[in-house]
């Protein structure tokens, strides 16, 4: 074998390795980018349910304020603390809904 043939596979051997290396790199960085994107939505859903939370909390309070000379009855009470859970059922449903989805069901997806 010659001196040029021998150069030329080893070109060939190093070309496949830096292209496996490559290979590697961007699944890192892809599995990196689907970790972030994941926290994110995390960080998104754990904030819209906090702002959903105060913004009840303050719509309860206020109702409360608006009311304090008169005396509330207890119908208006239970409207307004049914309203309050509803609200909070439906930010953590949503947010245990999606992750729901995110989980495989089934052997074929079913």
């Amino acid at each position: 074998m010659s001196p040029l043939e021998l150069r030329k596979q080893l070109l060939i051997a190093e070309s496949e390795i830096n292209r496996l290396q490559m290979q590697e790199e961007w699944q890192a960085m892809r599995d990196g980018v689907r970790s972030l994107a994941g926290r994110a939505k995390s960080f998104g859903s754990i904030a819209s349910s906090a702002a959903v939370m105060v913004a009840g909390l303050a719509a309860f309070r206020r109702g409360r304020s608006a009311e304090a000379g008169a005396k509330a009855s207890w119908f208006k009470t239970i409207l307004k603390g049914a309203g309050l859970v509803s609200t909070f059922w439906l930010a953590f449903r949503t947010k245990g809904h999606d992750q729901e989805k995110r989980q495989p069901t089934g052997v074929l997806g079913t």
